[in-house]
């Protein structure tokens, strides 16, 4: 399992950026391999960004890869480049919620 963070600064207001999370989030929900997404808010330094759960580095990879991956930057106005970092899960403490 991969849990990969991506964290970007926006040039929406907090609103615009909380709408295209709920517009896209049914996308999400389609991506093979994609266990879990969670949207979040950095309140002290104004990003916002993604944590994803994913069941192998190969979906990540094909997501990447995807449309949806590339829509990013375009639809919240992304300024200077997202910050992405991958770790592999080592252990999960509640077996079974999120295990591929």
């Amino acid at each position: 399992m991969i849990i990969q963070i991506v964290r970007y600064r926006s040039g929406l207001d907090e609103d615009e950026v909380q709408e295209h999370f709920e517009e896209r989030a049914d996308g999400y929900r389609q991506v093979d391999g994609l266990l879990q997404k969670y949207y979040v808010r950095y309140p002290e330094t104004g990003e916002v960004g993604g944590v994803y759960v994913w069941d192998s580095e190969e979906s990540l990879e094909r997501w990447r890869a995807g449309n949806l991956a590339g829509t990013l930057a375009a639809t919240y106005e992304v300024e200077g480049e997202p910050e992405a970092e991958l770790a592999e899960v080592t252990l999960v403490l509640r077996p079974g919620e999120l295990e591929a």
